[in-house]
């Protein structure tokens, strides 16, 4: 199991601001599974946050959940859980 660890919430954070679809769905107490079909529509509004935010440690977590993101929509087996508190 591989996990980002996001201790000050930062994802969470641009998630409630985003306009993008499937990311203003991410509720940052609930968990939320998204499955290899979910990956290329996260993928791209990962990426379109990643250009938009203006902080390093942003983007570093935005680039970490990318790869798993990655991983996730190159296997159908796997799952990418966004852990709410």
């Amino acid at each position: 199991m591989e996990f980002v660890l996001d201790g000050a919430d930062l994802f969470s954070g641009l998630c409630v601001n985003s306009s993008l679809p499937m990311l203003n769905r991410v509720d940052p107490y609930r968990t939320q599974i998204l499955t290899s079909v979910d990956m290329p529509q996260f993928i791209s509004e990962v990426d379109v946050t990643c250009d938009l935010v203006k902080g390093q440690r942003e983007r570093d977590i935005l680039e970490k959940i990318r790869e798993l993101a990655e991983r996730c929509g190159e296997a159908a087996s796997l799952e990418l859980h966004l852990q709410g508190d």
